[in-house]
């Protein structure tokens, strides 16, 4: 029970000691939507980040950049079996999704019948936040900028997983069916999309990682609602993978760890993992 409790304490930033470390190591939470200008108001960034000799990330961004990796990561946009748009929506969801993507990316359903949904999803939430999100800058991101600031300081940088792991997990870990009722989902109902992004995203300014795990737990009855493992091969499993990776990675070298913001709380966020194996897990004020 106090283990939950103190998870909730209002911190991105936690710093990482005890269990045979030499030296403290940082977990960082990052917010894809959130502008690099958040790092002025994190108590003890620049001691923190300055502290530790290499920056572990979910992925290596500059891998995941280079034009190799951009070519892999279009292959899996499309759908490869005998199933296209026609099959996988009505008519009236068709008309949904087209007056989106028209008016917001230039081509329409017709034009490319075998996108994956899954890769549509991802594009509306973007086109979206840059719309209602203030400051918000897809060019920018936390995870980039400090494996960036990393290299320029001589750091090592490590990936927890590999691009194709996260291409599986993004573009075929849910069926075409599935990705289909998602993304219909969102474009019914803009309105809703905009208003959770904007409590997660507030939940995340006010450093609040317990309300952003309230919120990505909520449910509302509805075949929009997470599904029976899909919460768990976003978050869990990947956090139970991480837990066993960076007790060796952060006694090698001390570390600054980024990854998203909601792997940290909950019974089986990392802080509490880290914590049940023997390290002290503080959040740095």
């Amino acid at each position: 029970m106090l283990l939950s409790i103190s998870v909730n304490a209002q911190s991105l930033l936690w710093k990482v000691s005890g269990n045979g470390l030499k030296s403290p190591s940082y977990i960082f939470g990052t917010h894809h939507l959130a502008p690099l200008s958040i790092l002025d108001k994190i108590a003890g960034f620049k001691g923190s980040f300055d502290a530790t000799t290499q920056v572990v990330g979910e992925l290596n961004m500059k891998d995941a950049q280079s034009p190799e990796s951009a070519k892999k990561m279009q292959e899996k946009m499309f759908i490869t079996n005998d199933t296209t748009a026609q099959i996988l929506f009505t008519d009236k969801e068709l008309e949904t999704i087209n007056a989106f993507l028209k008016a917001n990316m230039g081509f329409d359903l017709s034009q490319a019948p075998k996108i994956k949904p899954a890769f549509i999803s991802t594009m509306a939430a973007m086109i979206i936040a840059a719309k209602n999100l203030p400051g918000y800058n897809p060019k920018e991101q936390l995870d980039g900028y400090f494996q960036t600031k990393g290299e320029e300081s001589g750091k090592k940088v490590i990936a927890l997983e590999t691009l194709e792991f996260q291409r599986d997990l993004l573009y075929d870990s849910q069926s075409l069916q599935r990705q289909a009722r998602l993304l219909v989902c969102a474009l019914s109902d803009t309105a809703k999309v905009i208003n959770d992004t904007k409590k997660l995203t507030n939940a995340y300014y006010s450093f609040d990682l317990g309300k952003m795990d309230q919120l990505s737990k909520e449910k509302e009855g509805t075949s929009c609602d997470p599904i029976s493992g899909e919460r768990e091969g976003m978050i869990d499993n990947r956090n139970k993978e991480w837990a066993v990776k960076l007790p060796a990675i952060m006694k090698e070298n001390p570390s600054f760890i980024a990854v998203g913001a909601l792997h940290l709380p909950g019974e089986n966020g990392l802080i509490t993992l880290l914590r049940k194996q023997g390290f002290k897990v503080e959040p740095v004020k």
